[in-house]
This record gives structure tokens, C-alpha cells and sequence, in this order.
């Protein structure tokens, strides 16, 4: 990751390290964790009294292998238009984006535009990376729990550490504080190296 110059080069200052959509972002932070989603038919978690946090409504996974590191935003913004037609959602429906994020300058601002591209610049986009690091295998995984909890709550969690927004980056990025944010389906982005892209639409339970 060093090599690729993707890790932050912040280390003066480790706990602002990880800075998605920020103007001074350098690359993004290792961190440890894991996130466990149980997945099954709505009507088998009903018949075994389960607490049912909402529903995967639609998925899309694309690859289009056009760099290592440098992302297809034309790819990126396909992959979640494809997400929202298996979930049978229009643009609108979508009251937030949890953004893959890492705080990488190219990263970002590639998935900042996919997402203006598929969506608008007007919907709530949020990284908690900027809290947690990257957990690269985990962090999709994670990034849907948070997405679940924001749905059930009804609060989008911030964007820290960013203060100042990438004058290119045009969608509105939750930042500072977390935002009450009625919505019944959320987006989760989940972009690795070499044009992986997965998108999620999950609704409220």
C-alpha cells in the first residue's frame, strides 16, 4: 500500500490522518475490525422471531479492470445505477450514501463524481473512515451495519476531520456532525483497487 502511495502520509498526526472529501486528504489509514450481517428470507427470520434491521433491496457488482488504483468513475456511477434498478428504486428514493471513501485524492473525488453521476449532487454522502480507517476486507461489511443503524435512527453519522471540502467534490458531504435524516433506503459503496465495485440499496426495516 506504500508503494502505491495510498497510505496517508499524515503520521505527525495520526488521529486526523483519515480525512475523506477533505482538500488536504493524502491517502487513507489501515484499521482493525469486523462487521457480521446474518442474511436470510424475510419470511423465515418472521417465523423464527428474529429482529429483522432492514433489507437488502438490490446489489450490483461490476469490474472493469481499467487501472490498479485509478478508478472508472463511468463504471462506478454504472454500478449503482444497476444497484438501483435490481432494488426497483429511482434516484430520489435514496436518502443517503455511505461512500466507500478512504481519503485518497483520486479515490474520492472518482467516487464523488460517480456518485453526482448517478444520483445527483444533492443527496447526503457520509465516510466513516474518516473514524474507523479503511478496513479494506471488513469495511463494506461495516459500512452496511452503519447504514442500517442510520436508517433505524434516523441520523447520519459525519464525516470527521474534514475541514475543508475538495472544491471538486460537488455532492453534500454530512460533515462536523451527524444530520437527522428521515430515509427509508440508504446506498453503500464498497470500491477496491483494480475496479471492484459493489453498490447496495438497503431500506428500513
Amino acid at each position: 500500500m506504500a508503494q502505491t502511495r495510498a497510505l496517508s502520509r499524515r503520521d505527525d498526526d495520526p488521529a486526523t490522518a483519515s480525512r475523506p472529501f477533505d482538500a488536504g486528504r493524502d491517502g487513507f489509514v489501515l484499521g482493525e475490525g469486523a462487521a457480521l450481517l446474518v442474511l436470510e428470507r424475510a419470511d423465515h427470520a418472521t417465523a423464527r422471531g428474529a429482529t429483522i434491521h432492514g433489507y437488502v433491496a438490490g446489489a450490483a457488482l461490476t469490474s472493469d479492470a481499467s487501472d490498479i488504483v485509478a478508478a472508472d468513475p463511468a463504471n462506478q456511477t454504472r454500478t449503482i445505477e444497476l444497484a438501483l434498478r435490481s432494488a426497483g428504486v429511482s434516484a430520489s428514493d435514496i436518502g443517503f450514501v455511505h461512500a466507500h471513501a478512504t481519503s485518497t485524492p483520486l479515490g474520492d473525488l472518482n467516487e464523488s463524481r460517480a456518485i453526482a453521476g448517478a444520483l445527483g449532487t444533492h443527496v447526503a454522502v457520509t465516510s466513516t473512515k474518516s473514524m474507523t480507517g479503511h478496513l479494506l476486507g471488513a469495511s463494506g461489511a461495516l459500512g452496511a451495519v452503519v447504514s442500517l443503524q442510520a436508517l433505524a435512527r434516523g441520523v447520519v453519522p459525519p464525516t470527521i476531520n474534514l475541514d475543508s471540502v475538495d472544491p471538486e467534490i460537488e455532492v453534500d458531504v454530512v460533515a462536523g456532525s451527524a444530520r437527522k435524516l428521515d430515509a427509508s433506503a440508504a446506498l453503500v459503496n464498497a470500491f477496491g483497487f483494480g475496479g471492484h465495485n459493489v453498490s447496495l440499496v438497503l431500506t428500513r426495516a
